[in-house]
């Protein structure tokens, strides 16, 4: 007898939150990693809702097999359609949204975790060995999504990274907006460096303009350094922006940093 998703370990369903399935071989990953830290608090406070589905328990072989070999020969397995097609059927509704984890999808970016956190329902298909039946692809995926270009031996890694950029987007769970404003990615720009006490460790001081108490300074020191860091590492992402705008953008900051 297949246990519901309501029979699951984890949080119950709340209808009113996002709720986030992820269908997988490894159910313990994902309950592991989601009763913990900022997310698992999210959980707790009814946030958010990420429930896993384990495969198997939708398997019709007597072993709970999931899996059989590539027609037209080929190296490793591939999940088999039944039981995607039962799991997925029996979570799939109206406002669903289908991600499958491949490495042939398209990249996992800060501006889709935005846009899949308005979504109210995403499932996840986590896969394995060597993929999944092409025809579950075909019948029930909006979208094969990569985090990146290297391989992984499992797609729940993957699936949990992704619920968890797209779950701290929930209002409430990271309990300060202003930080996702600032951070990293969502402005296109690499945050600026960070220090705390003490105000000097082992010879290396705090740059004197972030204790000056002069806020304004403050701001466009910060706002130069995210640019001169994302020109070096990152140059892509201001790619859309002519050059002698972001100079001029720097000249600009330099005279509010130096102004006496």
């Amino acid at each position: 007898m297949k246990k519901t998703l309501h029979s699951m370990p984890l949080c119950g369903i709340m209808e009113d939150r996002m709720r986030i399935d992820i269908i997988t071989l490894f159910p313990e990953i994902i309950e592991t990693y989601t009763k913990n830290g900022i997310i698992g608090r999210g959980i707790e406070n009814n946030l958010l809702n990420i429930n896993y589905v384990n495969l198997r328990e939708f398997s019709e072989d007597k072993h709970k097999k999931v899996d059989d070999y590539p027609y037209g020969g080929g190296p490793g397995m591939l999940l088999k359609p039944e039981p995607l097609y039962n799991a997925l059927t029996h979570i799939k509704r109206d406002n669903s949204y289908v991600i499958y984890l491949s490495p042939k999808g398209n990249l996992f970016t800060q501006q889709k975790a935005a846009e899949y956190a308005t979504y109210e329902h995403i499932i996840f298909i986590v896969g394995h060995y060597e993929g999944i039946d092409q025809r579950i692809i075909d019948m029930f995926v909006d979208e094969e999504v990569s985090i990146g270009d290297y391989v992984l031996t499992s797609g729940e890694l993957p699936a949990l990274i992704m619920a968890d950029a797209i779950g701290r987007l929930i209002p409430g769970v990271l309990g300060s907006e202003e930080s996702i404003v600032e951070e990293s990615h969502s402005s296109n720009l690499l945050e600026y460096p960070q220090y705390t006490r003490p105000e000097e460790f082992m010879g290396y001081r705090v740059p004197e303009i972030i204790i000056s108490g002069n806020h304004q300074k403050i701001k466009a020191w910060r706002e130069l350094k995210s640019i001169e860091l994302t020109l070096a590492r990152r140059r892509d992402k201001l790619s859309d922006i002519d050059k002698s705008e972001i100079d001029k953008r720097c000249e600009k900051l330099n005279k509010i940093i130096n102004r006496k």
